[in-house]
C-alpha cells in the first residue's frame, strides 16, 4: 500500500517507462502517450577521450564513415550487451530525451519505473548487466520481462487463458518462438539467429558472387527493400549495391535482385523454421490443438521480410498472422504492463530498487 502511494506521488514528477533495448534499434513507450523514440542502438564516441560524439539515428549514419579518431559502437550483440559503459551512455541519453521533450509538454525528473525487454534465456550475469546499466542509466525501479512474453502482450494475445497461444519474435540480434498458457512460457527457443546475420549474410553472397565488398547498412538496405523469402513471394525487385571491387580496390557497383538476397539469407530463414518446428513438436497435445485454431502470430522487425508467414505456415501447417505494426510488439507490451500491476508482477521476473 505504502509502495501504491510513492508511486503514485512519483507519477507527478517523472515518466513510466517500456524500453526494447534492441539489437537493432532502441523503442522507448512512455504510459499515457504511447513510442516516444524509435532510434538505432548506435553510440559513436571519441576513441583516446572516451567521450561520446553521437548517439541513435545521428550515430547509425556515421557507421561506415568515422575516421580514425572516432568509433562507431553498437552496445549490444545479439540482444544481450556487449559493451556496458556505451549501453548505460545510450540508455541516459534516451531517458533524459524523454523527460526534456518539448513534444510532450513536460520537463520532469529523469527517474523512471522502467519495464525492459531480455531475450528469453538469458544468463544471470546478462540479467544483472541489463538492470545495472538501466539504474546507472537514470531509472529508480527496473522489472525485466522475457521478450517473447512481452511481444504476446504487445500484440494482444490472450496469454492468462487456459488455451495455448503461439508468438515468433524475429528481431534483430535473436530469433524467439514460445508456447504461452495461463500467464507463462510453456515452451520457447531463442536462436542468435535473425535480421543481422541476414544482413552478414547477404554481404558474403555479394563478396562470392560479385568480388564486391558492401557495407552492412547496404546490406540492410537490400534486404529491407528487394529481400523476400524463397519461393514464398511474387515479390521480384531489382537495386543496385555499391561498394569496393575486391580484385581492383576501386569502387564497382552490381545489380542484384530479390531472388539473390532470398539466395542469400536461405541459411539463417532455414535455422529459424528448424528451431519454430522443433518448438511445436516439444509443445503438450493439448496446446497444440489450440494452436491450431488460433495460429501463429508474428512479430519483430524480421518478419516483414515478404514471405516469411508463408514459409513458417508451410514449415508448421499452421496458420500465420503478422502483427500489427510487427516491430513495436515488445516495447508495447512492456507499457501495457503498467496498466495492469498484478501481471506485471506475476511476468515479471527480476526487479531492483
Amino acid at each position: 500500500m505504502a509502495m501504491d502511494l510513492v508511486n503514485r506521488l512519483w507519477s507527478y514528477f517523472t515518466y513510466d517507462l517500456g524500453i526494447d533495448l534492441g539489437t537493432a534499434n532502441t523503442l522507448v513507450y512512455v504510459k499515457g502517450k504511447g513510442i516516444v523514440i524509435r532510434e538505432p542502438s548506435a553510440v559513436v564516441k571519441h576513441k583516446k577521450t572516451k567521450k561520446v560524439v553521437a548517439i541513435g539515428r545521428e550515430a547509425r549514419q556515421m557507421i561506415g564513415k568515422t575516421p580514425g579518431s572516432l568509433l562507431a559502437i553498437q552496445p549490444l550483440r545479439d540482444g544481450v550487451i556487449s559493451d556496458f559503459d556505451v549501453a548505460e551512455a545510450m540508455l541516459k541519453f534516451f531517458i533524459k530525451k524523454v523527460h526534456q521533450s518539448p513534444q510532450l509538454f513536460s520537463f520532469k525528473i529523469a527517474r523512471p519505473r522502467v519495464i525492459i525487454g531480455v531475450p528469453y534465456g538469458v544468463t544471470e550475469v546478462e540479467k544483472k548487466a541489463v538492470v545495472d546499466a538501466v539504474l546507472r542509466g537514470g531509472a529508480r525501479q527496473v522489472f525485466l520481462i522475457e521478450e517473447p512474453m512481452a511481444a504476446a502482450i504487445g500484440v494482444g494475445l490472450p496469454i492468462e487463458d487456459p488455451a495455448g497461444s503461439m508468438i515468433v519474435d524475429i528481431g534483430g540480434g535473436t530469433s524467439e518462438m514460445a508456447v504461452i498458457s495461463l500467464g507463462g512460457i510453456v515452451n520457447c527457443r531463442s536462436v542468435r539467429m535473425a535480421g543481422n546475420k541476414m544482413d552478414e549474410e547477404i554481404i558474403e553472397w555479394v563478396k562470392k558472387e560479385h568480388n564486391l565488398y558492401i557495407g552492412p547498412r547496404t546490406a540492410e538496405k537490400a534486404k529491407i527493400l528487394v529481400g523476400k523469402v524463397g519461393k514464398f513471394s511474387s515479390v521480384n525487385k531489382e537495386m543496385i549495391v555499391r561498394g569496393r571491387d575486391l580484385i581492383t580496390g576501386l569502387p564497382k557497383e552490381v545489380k542484384i535482385s530479390s531472388l539473390d538476397v532470398a539466395e542469400a539469407v536461405s541459411g539463417p530463414i532455414r535455422i529459424i523454421l528448424d528451431n519454430i518446428r522443433q518448438t511445436v513438436e516439444e509443445t503438450p497435445p493439448e496446446l497444440v490443438s489450440d494452436l491450431m485454431q488460433a495460429g501463429i502470430v508474428l512479430a519483430g522487425g524480421a518478419s516483414q521480410l515478404p514471405g516469411m508467414d508463408q514459409a513458417i505456415s508451410e514449415a508448421t501447417q499452421m496458420p500465420v498472422m503478422r502483427a500489427d505494426d510487427p516491430q513495436t510488439a515488445v516495447v508495447r507490451g512492456c507499457g501495457k504492463l503498467f496498466d495492469n500491476i498484478k501481471l506485471l508482477e506475476r511476468v515479471t521476473f527480476f526487479n531492483k530498487w
